[in-house]
């Protein structure tokens, strides 16, 4: 039987002793079993009707298993050997916890970045299959990563629609038009369950099925764990969760998320887009903030900060500080941290199941899309750095470091700082190096993203959550450029427009914004993190490291 335990000590024991005897005698467990939409409120009750299928899809989700091998035996037996997942979001960060946990190969496609994407159809096309999910079909990055790889396949002599698998929901356009093109595969999730609720449906279990992860005992451990989940009981370890991501008086809201042996390869990375667009509206919510051991945020002792250590499911581990401990298996982990994320939604008193700032960014990517604007040009130019900076950020700032500076200058006592790297997150992964630095010198909690997928996570929580962040978007030059098929744009203009566009709702918002474009991109990254560590160094220096 797969087990889950959760410790607390600190502010996160506080919460729990707190919050548990109200959540047991509203019966908050049993009723979100029920499906009772009303427990966040009136105002949610029609979103929260239509969106709480997760609570017992487990058996329906089997269903799909039978159809998941036959096909992953059939595509074996012609050769077919590799699967890319064309996802964003909800559809792509689950399968690629389940696959990497797993120890399979899945190739995650989840962005717009020409490189990125000429690097996955580059890798085997002879030998591969793509996964496209989507709940409506509608996502622009989604629809030109098919239609890219629908060219691709036909250039290079395959069947494409041979090659072409859709996950979606049912009468869904892309379902519709997946049909009628005659696609290989054509999988319904259930419609009732949220993007970032859906890790255990064919969102989840399709690509990962495909790729040779085992989906039977993921969804074993799942159901085993349910067993516990939805009692009214003091024990229960998933109103313990939720009552530590919530209940914290002040709120704690920056959770920060380590794993210290898991054995569940980037959980923090699923968790974190499931709680920041959960909970990240209406000037409240919570900030996941991944980090690596050591980072400086497990030991700053800042009063709106909360350890997350992700351990053995053995260990059985004590936390010290304001910390929570947590093993498990990885299927009871995908539903308790779901399960958990509801229950919080009550306590913060917000909709858990919508996502109402995330449009925004959209938008005006479209409308920057349509009119191709002309470029603005920079503040100043550094090295291979370009550098743009919102209202009246920079000040007389002319050097790279001095920026950061002025941008680290602007956080709030309680505020945060968000990377946004719209850039090759295969290829220039080493960039991510600078967070820790990043946070050591500002002394805040530091997230970093990978654009664009962070639109569809954390994203919700910048333009809803509590308005205390900065942001440091970092772009690059586009060497060579990718047509879209069919469509007036490439993907490099896609990214450029994506990019902007999440730049300018920020700014609108009266959000400091420090725009970084690299002309020359490994100049620029090496140039990134020759200043950071300098300016650590200098904080070391001054006794603030």
């Amino acid at each position: 039987m797969a087990t889950l335990f959760v410790n607390a000590s600190g502010a996160a024991a506080e919460a729990i002793e707190r919050a548990i005897p109200e959540l047991v005698q509203e019966r908050v467990a049993s009723r979100i079993a029920a499906k009772d939409p009303t427990l966040w409120g009136p105002e949610s009750e029609s979103e929260a009707s239509a969106r709480l299928g997760w609570v017992d899809l487990i058996d329906a989700s089997r269903t799909l298993l039978p159809e998941i091998e036959r096909l992953r035996l059939d595509l074996q037996g012609e050769g077919v050997n590799h699967i890319v997942l064309c996802g964003m979001g909800g559809s792509s960060l689950a399968p690629e916890v389940i696959t990497r946990s797993a120890g399979v190969e899945l190739t995650v496609l989840d962005s717009t970045d020409p490189a990125q994407v000429r690097g996955a159809l580059a890798d085997r096309i002879g030998s591969t299959a793509i996964v496209v999910s989507s709940k409506s079909g509608s996502t622009v990055e989604t629809d030109s990563q098919r239609r890219v790889f629908e060219q691709a396949f036909t250039d290079a002599g395959l069947d494409a629609k041979s090659r072409i698998i859709i996950v979606t929901d049912p009468g869904s356009p892309l379902d519709e038009s997946a049909r009628a093109a005659g696609y290989r595969a054509v999988f319904n999730a259930d419609p009732n369950v949220g993007g970032r609720y859906s890790a255990l449906t064919a969102f989840g279990l399709v690509p990962s099925g495909l790729a040779g992860a085992d989906v039977a005992t993921l969804l074993d451990d799942a159901e085993s764990i349910g067993e516990f989940l939805f009692d009214d009981d003091a024990g229960n370890v998933g109103l313990r969760l939720g009552a530590v991501l919530g209940g914290t008086l002040p709120l704690r809201d920056k959770i920060v998320f380590v794993d210290e042996g898991s054995g569940i390869v980037g959980l923090g990375d699923w968790v974190e887009q499931l709680i920041a667009e959960s909970t990240g509206k209406l000037g409240t919510g919570v900030l996941p903030v991944v980090v690596e051991q050591d980072a400086p945020e497990l030991s700053s002792g800042a009063p709106d900060v909360l350890a997350v250590h992700l351990v053995s499911p053995e260990s059985n581990t004590e936390p010290a500080g304001n910390a929570i401990a947590v093993g498990g298996s990885l299927g009871g982990q995908l539903l308790a941290w779901e399960f958990a994320t509801a229950v919080a939604g009550r306590l913060l008193g917000i909709n858990p199941f919508d996502q109402p700032d995330v449009e925004a960014a959209k938008q005006a990517a479209r409308g920057l899309l349509d009119a191709q604007p002309e470029t603005v040009p920079p503040n100043f130019v550094d090295g291979a750095v370009e550098v743009r900076g919102s209202g009246a950020l920079l000040g007389s700032a002319t050097t790279l470091g001095e920026a950061l500076e002025a941008l680290i200058g602007s956080l709030e006592p309680n505020g945060y700082l968000a990377v946004q790297a719209y850039l090759d997150r295969i290829a220039e992964a080493p960039l991510a190096g600078i967070r820790p630095a990043l946070a050591r010198v500002s002394g805040r909690p530091v997230t970093f993203g990978w654009g664009p997928r962070f639109l569809h996570s954390t994203g919700q929580f910048h333009k809803g959550g509590t308005p205390v962040g900065a942001y440091l978007q970092i772009t690059g030059a586009t060497t060579e450029d990718l047509a879209v098929p069919e469509r007036p744009f490439s993907f490099g203009e896609l990214i450029a427009a994506q990019a902007a566009g999440d730049a300018k709702v920020l700014e609108d918002a009266h959000r400091p914004v420090l725009r970084l474009h690299l002309a020359d991109r490994s100049a620029g990254i090496r140039q990134l993190h020759d200043v950071m560590d300098h300016l650590a160094g200098r904080s070391v220096e001054n006794g603030n490291g």
